[in-house]
């Protein structure tokens, strides 16, 4: 074994000696000869050195190449990082975008509300809508649903969209509370209000102008709140231009609706009024809100003075000495319009008084003999017109 191992190290030994041989070099430079010996050692080195100087190179080189790889991963990372980022800023916008919205829509809404309010029932000062809306008690249902779609900032918003909602659900039976004894007022007359609102909601017209509040705003609640509101508007209005007022102080009646002896002839004859026997020159007043449709004179009539006051109604004041209005102009329940007289067929001074359902004529006495409730309730609408014409 030991004679084996000597021999290797002998047969590697004489190929390090074949790798480098020692080498001597002759070189010629100017008639002269030099001799250059380089020895195995030399050799040895040198290759060790060179050895050296590619092993460090690779080293390099590989380092290099696992730093680049490292490099590489990191930007990997970071991109990766800066996405997330991006993403979460994204939600983030989403969500800042998503509570404005909501603050808009809310104001918006409050603003409908608010103009409601204003238009119907009077300004700013007035304490009922604050009553109605109550106080802000937050809602555990609303307040966990919340947390769960926007988060804990918009709990506010959230709160006040409930305490809205509930206002408007209030203010609308409040509302229709009050459409309902305008309506029973009306039918009080005689008059039935549906079948006005129906003759009513035919007349519209004016030109197109889209709406330029959010859509959004205009919940199923709103939109209730606003109907609701028409209603009443037009149920009150349509009380207030029911004749109601006495057209003269006079209270005694001449002469009935209905069938009656002709004063002249003595016949059987239909009498479209009431008469009023006064002093010549007696003042004769609007019996409601209205406006001067005709002033002149009428075959039988003498002269006349007519008051329409929508939804169909007209008011006729027959044989007038004198005038108080023109034609066009707007009179109040009260104003005078005219004095009491006798020309036309007559017998002497008086007032001959109509009320004409389009164009047809029905029993004053029916509006002139009101309940009082129903007077007050006129009286309420009537300062609330007045009330939101001054705003106004």
């Amino acid at each position: 074994m030991l004679q084996w191992n000597s021999q290797r190290v002998v047969a590697l030994r004489a190929w390090w000696n074949a790798l480098c041989p020692e080498r001597e070099i002759f070189l010629r430079s100017g008639g002269q000869v030099k001799f250059i010996r380089i020895s195995r050692r030399a050799q040895l080195l040198t290759l060790g050195g060179a050895a050296a100087i590619l092993l460090g190179w690779g080293g390099v080189t590989v380092t290099m190449a696992i730093d680049g790889m490292a490099l590489k991963q990191e930007r990997a990372a970071l991109a990766a990082k800066g996405q997330s980022v991006a993403k979460a800023a994204g939600k983030v916008a989403d969500y800042r975008k998503s509570v404005d919205q909501l603050a808009q829509d809310l104001d918006a809404r409050q603003d409908f509300m608010d103009e409601l309010y204003r238009a119907h029932f009077g300004g700013e000062d007035d304490k009922a809508g604050e009553d109605l809306l109550g106080k802000d008690v937050p809602d555990d249902k609303s307040a966990q649903a919340t947390k769960v779609s926007l988060g804990p900032e918009a709990a506010p918003l959230m709160r006040l969209e409930d305490r809205q909602r509930r206002f408007a659900l209030l203010l609308t039976g409040a509302v229709e509370r009050r459409a309902e004894r305008a309506a029973a007022a009306i039918r009080s007359f005689g008059l039935d209000p549906d079948k006005l609102a129906r003759s009513a909601a035919r007349a519209q017209g004016g030109p197109f102008v889209p709406w330029s509040g959010d859509e959004k705003a205009l919940t199923g609640e709103l939109e209730d709140l606003a109907d609701a509101m028409a209603r009443m508007e037009f149920l009150e209005r349509s009380l207030l231009s029911i004749p109601s007022g006495q057209p003269t102080s006079t209270p005694m009646l001449s002469s009935s609706y209905g069938y009656r002896r002709d004063p002249f002839n003595g016949h059987a004859a239909f009498h479209a009024g009431l008469d009023f026997p006064g002093h010549r020159g007696q003042p004769i007043n609007a019996a409601a809100d209205g406006k001067v449709s005709f002033v002149g004179q009428r075959s039988g009539y003498g002269n006349v003075v007519e008051v329409t006051h929508g939804n169909g109604i007209m008011t006729r004041y027959a044989h007038l000495s004198g005038f108080a209005a023109h034609v066009g102009e707007k009179v109040s329940r009260g104003e005078t319009i005219g004095r009491m007289g006798s020309t036309g067929r007559s017998t002497g001074p008086h007032l001959h008084f109509e009320v004409r359902l389009n164009g047809q004529a029905i029993n004053p006495r029916r509006f002139l003999e009101a309940r009082k409730d129903v007077l007050k309730v006129q009286q309420i609408a009537k300062a609330r017109f007045a009330d939101v014409g001054d705003r106004g």
